[in-house]
């Protein structure tokens, strides 16, 4: 692959979520809008936002209270993660038709690699542009495209001009295109690590480019060479064919609480649904863990993880919840009420891999205990997650009533695995 002139292509819906809402609802365009979390239930952040809004110095991230007080007007719009996924899975039906080499980077952006299909659709340019042209005409909506022979200079090119542009960056042009731009413009180089290169008078990417790479590694490790190949266009890992998945590293599901959680029956309550999310993608992945952790976040915003190594893998809400519960009541003692909570697995197995039994494990009860979970998941995926539930959930629905599964977004372990 290193060898072989390739095309690629990083496709960015533009303000994706405040977008789509425009789309449904067209009035939305003339008017400062922003897509925003639930308040009521202290999701309420700015998700996404309309150009019209931008003015203002609105950011994606902030709290809606403080968004309100730069720009009195603006219209907040609850986020419907539904109509999200629904449309940019019809968009990216799209790409499919021009290369299975697809990637997503998160719900709104996606590499493809073109490379294979130049000689049926011309080339990388042309694709981009009938590309943008089809999104805009079949679902009203913009996207920016960057063109180029590798991964990280795509999205380079995707990231420079926006809305509804097109960028190309060549091995001939990528010098005097982006050695003069900001080096925190470089994926991967985020706040933490521009300050640090800040510290060496790198403050470009042509900067970066030109440093000595062994002085880089001294300071930053291998994240000092990785980015020094990036800037130098050598960044050469593959876009993923569609029908290729890398293994997680970890499986987990986090929630911040609509109240806050100010004892154990309650975090039981929200526990429990989480640890039976994990469960059941571990189960759809095939996977089993050895490692299981805890994590909280009190109403100071302090975090803390706790985990535990058990012998045996496993992949039951049963299991889970037990060692989270201990793990729980170990750590922590509600001085301060807990704002969100998480339940992680990682040491992942595949399920038909041999792993070592316990000689005290009852394995005729945990088969038992496995089957009702999937006889159970079974009736949720037929009639709704909120069709059979536990005793325990009826105590308080404001902590009960959340589907962790349904709404997650599964990450790969890393996009970028190309060679130095």
């Amino acid at each position: 692959m290193e060898n072989k002139s390739r095309t690629i292509l990083h496709i960015d819906i533009n303000h994706c979520y405040a977008q789509i809402e425009e789309m449904l609802c067209p009035p939305l365009r003339e008017v400062p809008m922003a897509v925003g979390g639930d308040e009521s239930q202290r999701h309420g952040i700015i998700l996404a936002k309309n150009i019209k809004a931008k003015p203002y110095g609105i950011l994606t991230g902030e709290p809606i209270r403080s968004a309100l007080k730069k720009c009195p007007e603006l219209q907040i719009v609850q986020a419907n993660m539904q109509n999200y996924l629904y449309y940019t899975s019809k968009i990216k039906e799209i790409y499919h038709e021009y290369t299975d080499r697809v990637e997503d980077f998160g719900l709104d952006e996606a590499w493809l690699d073109v490379s294979d299909s130049l000689n049926v659709f011309g080339d990388g340019l042309t694709i981009a542009q009938e590309i943008q042209r089809r999104v805009l005409h079949e679902y009203g909506l913009t996207v920016s495209i960057g063109v180029s022979f590798n991964k990280v200079f795509a999205k380079l090119g995707s990231d420079y001009k926006k809305p509804n542009a097109i960028t190309e960056i060549t091995k001939d042009n990528f010098q005097d295109f982006a050695w003069s731009m900001p080096v925190d413009d470089l994926l991967m180089v985020g706040r933490s690590t521009a300050k640090k290169l800040a510290l060496m008078n790198i403050k470009t990417i042509g900067d970066l480019a030109n440093s000595s790479v062994t002085t880089l590694k001294n300071k930053l490790g291998k994240m000092g060479v990785l980015i020094w190949s990036y800037a130098n266009g050598m960044e050469t890992s593959e876009v993923t064919l569609e029908t290729f998945e890398l293994p997680p590293k970890s499986i987990g599901n986090s929630w911040t609480t609509p109240k806050d959680i100010t004892n154990t029956s309650e975090a039981k309550i929200v526990l429990e649904r989480l640890s039976n999310s994990v469960a059941c993608r571990l189960r759809e992945k095939q996977l089993m863990g050895k490692v299981i952790t805890l994590s909280v976040r009190d109403t100071n915003l302090h975090r803390f993880t706790h985990q535990r190594k058990v012998e045996v893998a496993l992949d039951t809400c049963n299991e889970i919840l037990s060692i989270i519960m201990e793990l729980l009541g170990e750590s922590y003692d509600f001085v301060l009420p807990i704002r969100s909570i998480g339940v992680h697995v990682s040491g992942l197995v595949k399920t038909n891999t041999h792993y070592q039994l316990s000689l005290f494990e009852d394995t005729i009860a945990k088969a038992k205990s496995r089957k009702v979970e999937i006889v159970l998941e079974d009736i949720r995926q037929k009639y709704g997650f909120y069709s059979v539930s536990q005793a325990s959930a009826l105590v308080d629905k404001n902590l009960s009533h959340v589907d962790p599964k349904g709404s997650h977004t599964t990450h790969p372990v890393g996009f970028l695995k190309g060679s130095l």
